[in-house]
């Protein structure tokens, strides 16, 4: 289970930061969540794989259960804010000319499907 998280942690790590993140507030949420639960998962599976477990007297039982429920919760909410940046593909985004311009070019969006999934 902890090699799966930092594996899908790593992919949304790097699809998100391969956009040029037109939504900062959005994406920047996305991308902490992604990299501080990669972190701790590479935290949490060294503190078994060193023996770490054995010396301290806590409920791991426990302890494994609010991390990947604490982990859930964000990565939900991080779901949620990245499909919001996807929906908004199509909406218009208008700056100092007259031509019209999409909030993601059809690469970002691409990309963008591929980090809410």
């Amino acid at each position: 289970v902890f090699l799966s998280l930092q594996l899908f942690g790593t992919i949304v790590w790097i699809l998100v930061a391969s956009t040029q993140i037109p939504l900062p507030v959005l994406q920047g949420w996305v991308m902490f969540v992604a990299v501080t639960a990669w972190f701790l998962s590479i935290v949490f599976l060294s503190v078994f794989l060193f023996g770490y477990a054995n010396r301290v007297a806590v409920n791991w039982n426990q302890a494994d259960f609010i991390f990947h429920g604490a982990t859930f919760v964000f990565y939900f909410g991080a779901f949620l804010l990245q499909a919001a940046t996807t929906s908004l593909h199509y909406f218009p985004r208008n700056f100092n000319s007259t031509a019209p311009e999409t909030i993601l070019s059809g690469r970002e969006y691409n990309i963008s499907i591929a980090a809410s999934v």
